[in-house]
């Protein structure tokens, strides 16, 4: 599990939070840069790359292929979901520390 050492990349974030809902590669792919606004672009490689490694994990699982499809469809886990709440936790804690002290 992910523990406040341990930050995740901004692109797990992102894969994470966009597996809420299930989806194929190239959706996570363009859910991806709309939640970040199109700051974030995700490769085709990269993204696999980290599917797998999510996958390892246990924070994300692979859908049963429907029949007659190419498509593989995933979603995250509920251990996923725990790590992606942990991290937004943390991530809250840096805002509201930068907001304390730079007086925002």
């Amino acid at each position: 599990m992910n523990n406040s050492n341990n930050a995740l990349t901004e692109a797990v974030y992102y894969i994470l939070l966009a597996l809420l809902s299930p989806l194929h590669g190239y959706g996570i792919m363009q859910r991806t840069a709309e939640l970040s606004g199109g700051r974030l672009l995700i490769s085709a490689g990269t993204l696999y790359g980290a599917l797998s490694n999510l996958m390892d994990k246990g924070w994300i699982e692979q859908l049963e292929v429907v029949a007659d499809s190419r498509r593989k469809e995933y979603q995250i886990t509920a251990a996923g979901r725990e790590v992606l709440e942990q991290e937004f936790a943390r991530l809250e804690e840096l805002v509201n520390n930068g907001k304390r002290i730079l007086k925002m």
